[in-house]
């Protein structure tokens, strides 16, 4: 026991180590990069079709999933994609083979609380595999872009799979958030696989499971964002179902505080990205007062981005009239600050800093920004203006 459990240790390593080898590779020039990639690309592919310990395949598909972000289109060669796209077919189909088994013990005479607590773990660890199926395709769609849509098509079906209604949770979450990917990378062209995933993402917003929620509300952002003219209907129907979210009487509950900021993000993509999908001006008043997102970081930006056009454009809503609203934005931007949602090194942090030194010239106007604001707020600002 005590050796086996050193060996999958030392596996996990090597796994580990990999990108970082790739990183300390750079500096000896892409032609030495790209030889010792070959050297591990094979050797990583193989072992994912042929790990059997469960907590090293979900290392090593983590690894080789950010090998191919480091190296970029062009890293893999037919014969990787082939057996790639052989293996992943495999473990998804190994996913779904494995529920149908735990539900055949579910029936068993012999089942009982340990036994469903076996179960539940065997369950997890399938899931923790998915996500790193996931992770593979999200690596191989942001590098090849739509490029990789033929070969994805081998696992169309069993993605399509992953998202029925009668799926638990993480499947339909981790199903959609694939074509999340495929949205977001491979736009327009993934709208030819549009019949198979819209009407699930679009009725997924209102699921009770905010991760499944989350994932959705993200696809319609990245719809609005990169998706084309094709989605533009879908983007006016997802609005009443978002806001619908977003105002539930428990929507910030630490549960559904990620779903519901994802759905503000969102909001907020179709409102500048796709403006004549929706009436900007009556949605506007209320993604302000939404407004910051605290827990999604990365979601925060966006919208901190938009804010900044809207200010800088001197959006009448947005600053209302006689420049009324500005202590609101003052506040929000002091939030982001204070709950670090945005960061000096965020490109929008320079634009909040603007906005604040052009109030800071009316002194009036500063005044009485200023005196809405409690001190660790205050002290925000000040960190702001110090750092950006």
């Amino acid at each position: 026991m005590g050796v086996s459990l050193t060996v999958s240790r030392v596996r996990v390593a090597a796994a580990e180590s990999m990108p970082l080898l790739l990183e300390c590779a750079r500096v000896r020039g892409p032609d030495y990069l790209t030889q010792m990639w070959h050297f591990m690309c094979d050797a990583l592919i193989k072992a994912i079709g042929t790990e059997p310990d469960s907590d090293v395949l979900s290392e090593i598909m983590h690894s080789f999933a950010k090998c191919i972000e480091l190296m970029g289109d062009g890293c893999l060669n037919n014969e990787h994609f082939e057996e790639l796209g052989g293996i992943l077919k495999g473990k998804l189909e190994e996913h779904f083979k494995n529920q149908e088994l735990r539900q055949a013990k579910r029936q068993d005479e012999d089942y009982d609380e340990q036994v469903e607590e076996s179960l539940q773990d065997e369950d997890e660890n399938d899931v923790y595999i998915l996500t790193k199926v996931s992770d593979i395709l999200h690596s191989v769609f942001s590098s090849y872009k739509e490029k990789v849509l033929p070969w994805f098509e081998q696992l169309l079906q069993l993605i399509v799979q992953l998202i029925c209604p009668s799926r638990p949770w993480a499947d339909r979450q981790w199903g959609l958030c694939i074509f999340d990917d495929v949205v977001e990378h491979c736009s327009p062209a993934s709208f030819k696989y549009a019949e198979y995933f819209l009407r699930p993402m679009l009725q997924s917003l209102c699921d009770t499971s905010p991760e499944v929620r989350q994932a959705a509300a993200y696809g319609v952002g990245v719809m609005a964002q990169y998706g084309g003219e094709n989605y533009r209907p879908f983007c006016t129907e997802a609005i009443p179902l978002l806001v619908r979210v977003i105002q539930a009487a428990d929507s910030r509950s630490k549960e559904n505080v990620n779903a519901t900021e994802n759905c503000i993000s969102a909001v907020g993509k179709v409102m500048r990205f796709r403006p004549e999908c929706v009436n900007v001006n009556e949605i506007l008043p209320h993604w302000l007062s939404w407004l910051p997102l605290n827990e999604d970081k990365e979601e925060a930006v966006h919208t901190f981005d938009f804010l900044c056009d809207l200010i800088e454009s001197n959006n009448p809503i947005v600053l209302g009239p006689d420049n009324a609203n500005l202590p609101k934005i003052f506040l929000i931007i002091a939030d982001g600050v204070a709950n670090e949602s945005v960061k000096s090194e965020d490109a929008c942090s320079k634009r909040l800093a603007n906005v604040i030194r052009q109030v800071q010239v009316s002194a009036g106007l500063w005044t009485q920004c200023v005196s809405t604001l409690n001190e660790t707020q205050q002290k925000a600002i000040q960190d702001l203006l110090n750092t950006a």
